[in-house]
């Protein structure tokens, strides 16, 4: 089974959950820009969540498959297409051999993913199949695709009984400023009161000088005591490190794992993938958080993956059918519950208020 590439598009290439472990060999994880679309499509075809599929930058690549196949898109719209016709994202898909999926431009956000069950099968590089396109090596040939290039699938042993149950509620993205949450530091105190109110209370736009490595943004100027070098000491992703432009500059999937600039402050985890789907234009503030708040939210997608990974996998996660006039005309089953609870969940910082109820066993 494979995949074969008709179109590249701008940007796709081969990632998986990232490399981890060689940071103090200069090697950044790289992985998927949008962790949160990218693992729910993996979860939507039956992966693991962090099984290697395909990202695509501002506009989706063009693909036909040798044999059947399901997969599952998420992130940005691209107003993907199949054999001509518009097709759903956040849902299992099942393809056949010859079918032609299509993504164009980024309706909304930069990144799409596509997971395909079993995953890609490129050969890993350091544990990881993910591409390091700024070093050339990982994913497929260490670049970002090309037309003719053919990606085999892995074979996938588990069974999958009814895909018609593996689908979410679509997550577009949200136009207007988006709001990234950071913790001050590690170089806070190197900033004046003034520079750090202008970091937080300022609005910046994307550059054109954004990928997988950073994004410039463009805006107030933030003031430093005295310059902005430091001795090179390490860099994650998600640091902001302000140069002596004094216009930050966020580190992203491919960044470097040390810099010589000073750092005012690090996006927290969860709100990465909101970075991720910025482009240029695209406009940012900051807001000050703990770190005791950061592991809540890191917890709370831990929390919900786990929550779509078991509704997926359970036939009553489909809606329900309508019933035969007979049918309906039957007396209603009463049904005693053991416990209802109400009860007020965030995702990516949205409240959402649900009603738990289980029934009592008889």
């Amino acid at each position: 089974m494979a995949i074969v590439v008709l179109s590249p598009g701008i940007l796709t290439s081969v990632q998986d959950g990232g490399r981890q472990g060689y940071q103090q060999y200069g090697v950044s994880p790289s992985g998927p820009m949008d962790a949160h679309a990218f693992r729910t499509a993996n979860i939507l075809v039956g992966n693991d969540p962090d099984e290697a599929g395909l990202e695509m930058t501002v506009m989706g690549a063009e693909l036909t498959f040798t044999d059947a196949a399901v997969i599952a898109l998420a992130g940005a719209d691209m107003g993907a297409t199949l054999n001509g016709t518009k097709t759903d994202m956040y849902r299992a898909l099942c393809v056949q051999a010859g079918d032609v999926l299509k993504l164009g431009f980024a309706l909304s956000g930069c990144r799409t993913y596509l997971a395909v069950r079993g995953g890609i099968g490129t050969e890993p590089v350091m544990g990881s199949r993910a591409t390091m396109i700024g070093k050339n090596f990982g994913g497929y040939k260490g670049r970002k695709l090309q037309k003719d290039d053919v990606l085999e699938i892995r074979p996938c042993s588990k069974e999958f009984p009814h895909p018609e149950t593996y689908f979410t509620q679509p997550e577009p993205v949200q136009p207007g400023v988006r709001t990234l949450r950071v913790i001050l530091g590690p170089q806070a105190d190197r900033f004046t009161e003034k520079g750090i109110h202008t970091f937080l209370s300022s609005e910046y736009t994307v550059g054109q000088d954004f990928d997988r490595q950073g994004y410039r943004l463009e805006g107030e100027k933030i003031e430093h005591k005295t310059d902005s070098n430091i001795i090179s000491d390490g860099v994650v992703t998600g640091s902001i490190q302000v140069p002596g432009t004094g216009l930050p500059i966020v580190m992203t999937a491919e960044r470097a794992t040390v810099g010589g600039y000073t750092k005012i402050a690090t996006v927290i985890t969860a709100d990465l993938p909101l970075i991720g789907q910025c482009k240029a234009g695209d406009r940012i503030r900051f807001q000050e958080v703990t770190v005791e708040t950061a592991q809540d939210l890191l917890q709370q997608e831990a929390d919900r993956l786990a929550l779509l990974r078991k509704q997926v996998e359970d036939p009553s996660h489909l809606p329900q059918k309508s019933v035969p006039a007979a049918a309906a005309q039957a007396p209603a089953v009463e049904h005693e519950y053991e416990y209802t609870k109400d009860v007020t969940i965030s995702i990516n910082g949205i409240s959402y208020e649900v009603t738990i109820q289980k029934w009592k066993e008889e």
